[in-house]
């Protein structure tokens, strides 16, 4: 099995060319070290309490641990990472959302997963475009030691075919702490075989189309911890609108449960959503992919 490739691109642009032929690309060192050791101490007490995984998915010498925004407050510089951001613009619409946020601590001893697509629970045939766009942060260096996730260059284009058990057309991640992995939710991978005699801790936020179910409930998993995160990761996690009115609350928008402060009547997108629905706007396509799901005023949604 060979490495991934040792030229990295470093505008998004050239990531994205990268991604779009090979379907992921590595950004390599672009945490920085202030903001890594605040992740290193925060998830240190989470991993000592956290059990095995339940299943060979999961894995029985590794440690999960999901609500991340909550109990870790620090992984938000990484959710919210310009680098990746950049990407995640330009690959999903306005208004995406964040589907899960965990973290993957794999324990010596802990054998490779099998190969899996990160979005292949909705259920649309493939070849397709991607539902969801992943990123594999290497909180630990990823080595060909110690688990370094395994990726099939290529494999998001396919159709019905399946990598073998021991495909030799794998490649893993070498990447130094600090790195990420981007990839396409259509892409086969898996997380290796830790062979060393250190952990490798890896956070992995993952984000789907702003029309798509999230895995993990984030505004539930999150709570009341959601008020002190930015604007924009409120949006990931659920307190946006899909226009014309996806995500509304009592016919209102979401972030009206978070802040009893909050007012959305100057941005008039109410009035967008109910010319939207009664064919009114000339211009009705183009908004709605072109939004960014701030959302309703508060007025009710038309029809809710």
């Amino acid at each position: 099995m060979s490495t991934v490739q040792d030229v990295h691109p470093s505008t998004t642009d050239e990531r994205l060319d990268v991604y779009e032929r090979d379907g992921y690309v590595v950004l390599p060192s672009i945490l920085a070290p202030d903001a890594l050791a605040r992740i290193h101490e925060e998830m240190a007490p989470l991993l000592a309490a956290s059990p095995l995984g339940r299943n060979d998915f999961e894995g029985f010498a590794s440690n999960r641990v999901y609500a991340l925004l909550r109990k870790a407050p620090s992984v938000a510089a990484i959710v919210e990472h310009p680098d990746t951001k950049a990407m995640l613009d330009r690959l999903l619409l306005p208004g995406y959302l964040l589907s899960a946020n965990l973290a993957i601590n794999l324990l010596p001893g802990e054998t490779a997963q099998n190969y899996h697509i990160d979005d292949g629970f909705y259920p649309l045939p493939r070849p397709r475009p991607a539902v969801s766009v992943s990123v594999i942060w290497a909180i630990d260096a990823f080595t060909a030691e110690n688990g370094a996730t395994e990726v099939i260059p290529g494999s998001h284009r396919w159709g019905s075919e399946q990598p073998a058990l021991d495909d030799d057309r794998a490649v893993k991640v070498i990447m130094p702490s600090g790195s990420a992995v981007v990839f396409s939710g259509q892409l086969w991978h898996r997380g290796g075989a830790n062979n060393s005699d250190a952990r490798r801790l890896a956070i992995s936020p993952q984000f789907c189309q702003p029309w798509a179910r999230q895995q993990e409930n984030m505004m539930f998993s999150v709570g009341d911890a959601a008020l002190n995160l930015s604007a924009n990761i409120q949006s990931m996690i659920g307190y946006s609108i899909h226009p014309p009115f996806m995500g509304h609350i009592d016919g209102m928008h979401p972030l009206r449960v978070l802040d009893p402060e909050y007012t959305g009547a100057h941005h008039g997108h109410a009035a967008k959503a109910a010319a939207l629905l009664e064919g009114r706007s000339s211009d009705g396509e183009s908004w709605v992919r072109r939004s960014t799901g701030a959302g309703m005023d508060d007025t009710r949604a038309p029809g809710a």
